[in-house]
């Protein structure tokens, strides 16, 4: 049993509540939220060299054993998401310093930032789906504050879509709960994995999983993403590209953890509906892509893509596409924040999302361009960056399935994102410079070192992947073996 495994979602949570006291204290706020955001870091890179050593790491609350108390769980899938989550969050922090303004700053946003991540790493971390379930709440509870944060119009209105879509999604979840207990008996993940496979994946068990699979999809925008392309592009952009880069992947992760650990029995017939859903997601988010000139609608429905693309390669269930899966999991977290910390820099500098109004950028700012550039082609996964090694796998998964449809439309959207995000580099970034230094609208001072982060991490995941592949492909291999994550948590007397 490791304490440790609490710490990922206590940190934030306590740091917030002190946060909450101390509204005023800005300077304060700051310096404690990058040392959480630091620790939690640091707590998920131990706890991956623990599994390494020693396996999953198991924390049971309150020392009630399974499935009774409480458990959190770090396997390598999880601690890998929450080191990630550190990573990102860090840098949007530092972004936030320079742009997010005084006026939300003294309205909570750094102990709401907290309290965001307090959920994110608590749904990685539970081994309980009624916990996932609460999880979700905090993370959505504290996404929807921070989306109207500033009270503007547009934020308004999108904030209430975004919530009317979540309160049904999450009814449903609870819904879905409810019957699943009735069936089987336990929430907790690990006995749940055992007690389904002795019920069977009949036609009433079926009907959940495609409930929670209804409620994750939305969650995650996979296909039902009606709700994601006006809410990110209403929110500031420090809020913009965390959203992108967590909020859609915890519901990746809850389809990814329910579906190999839980509802497996039934693959060609689970994961084909997900392939499905994962291929249409991809198509309409590349189209959108496609055909929108504005900086903020060609990012938002590029998230879209990139959801589609993760879970094609865990539709494949085999080893690559789910080690693709992961690795573009990860990879995803981190240029999608880079590149809406970019795009919101652009719009930021200009006053303007409208591609054709914008011209000549980097005559100004060639560090921006140049950084723009290289996650643009990491987005759409030109080797050697390491949007090209996660891709390389997922192909790799589906084509060995017999699932070649769901390849090669992964392949074909991604030269779709490849102009998408090119046409704002050769607009926006080459031309003539309309706009002199005097007539910008605000200023890069401090906004580049965060965005630099992130583009060496990218640029790092894909010269360096051998570095974190080991990690990875012992994810891969725990999700494809739930046996490893049940005998972790519930010890070698598995119960009835």
């Amino acid at each position: 049993m490791n304490n440790l495994t609490v710490l990922p979602i206590i940190l934030p949570l306590i740091a917030g509540l002190i946060m909450v006291i101390f509204r005023k204290r800005i300077h304060f706020q700051r310096i404690l939220s990058i040392g959480t955001v630091a620790a939690v870091g640091g707590t998920a890179l131990y706890l991956l060299e623990q599994i390494e050593k020693e396996g999953v790491q198991v924390l049971q609350i309150g020392d009630w054993p399974a499935p009774f108390g409480i458990s959190l769980v770090a396997d390598s899938f999880s601690s890998l998401l929450v080191l990630t989550t550190s990573i990102v969050s860090l840098a949007v922090l530092l972004y936030s310093f320079h742009s997010i303004g005084e006026g939300r700053e003294k309205h909570y946003y750094y102990p709401l930032f907290m309290f965001l991540l307090t959920g994110v790493n608590g749904s990685f971390l539970t081994g309980d789906i009624f916990n996932l379930f609460v999880h979700f709440e905090v993370m959505l509870v504290s996404s929807y504050v921070l989306l109207s944060l500033g009270g503007e119009k547009l934020q308004l209105r999108e904030s209430l879509k975004y919530i009317l879509v979540n309160v049904v999604s999450s009814s449903l979840f609870l819904v879905g709960i409810a019957y699943l207990y009735r069936m089987v008996g336990t929430l907790n993940m690990a006995h749940l994995s055992v007690r389904v496979q002795e019920a069977g994946m009949d036609g009433l068990m079926l009907t959940v999983a495609f409930a929670l699979l209804i409620v994750f999809a939305l969650k995650a925008a996979l296909f039902l993403f009606i709700w994601l392309p006006g809410s990110y592009s209403a929110a500031p952009t420090a809020i913009a590209a965390l959203f992108a880069a967590l909020l859609t992947k915890v519901g990746i992760y809850a389809i990814m953890r329910t579906f190999s650990l839980i509802f497996y029995g039934e693959p060609q017939i689970t994961h084909l509906v997900i392939g499905i859903m994962a291929a249409l997601t991809m198509l309409l988010g590349a189209f959108g892509a496609v055909a929108y000139w504005d900086i903020k609608k060609i990012l938002v429905y590029n998230v879209i893509v990139g959801v589609g693309l993760i879970l094609a390669g865990f539709a494949s269930f085999t080893e690559a596409g789910m080690t693709g899966s992961i690795y573009y999991l990860i990879h995803d977290m981190i240029v999608k924040a880079l590149i809406f910390l970019i795009g919101g820099t652009v719009v930021y500098l200009t006053g303007t999302s409208k591609i054709r109004e914008i011209s000549g950028l980097i005559r100004l700012h060639p560090q921006l361009g140049w950084m723009f550039f290289i996650a643009a082609l990491s987005l759409a996964g030109i080797p050697p960056l390491s949007g090209f090694v996660g891709k390389l796998f997922i192909t790799e998964g589906t084509f060995s399935s017999g699932y070649y449809w769901l390849g090669g439309i992964g392949l074909f959207t991604s030269l779709m994102v490849l102009y998408s995000v090119l046409k704002i580099f050769m607009n926006c970034f080459w031309g003539y410079t309309e706009l002199t230094e005097e007539e910008e609208k605000g200023t890069t001072k401090g906004l580049l070192l965060p965005i630099g982060i992130l583009t060496g991490l990218t640029i790092a995941l894909g010269l360096g992947a051998e570095g974190i592949y080991s990690y990875v492909e012992m994810a891969a291999r725990g999700m494809l073996n739930p046996d490893i994550y049940i005998h972790a948590v519930l010890g070698n007397d598995v119960l009835p």
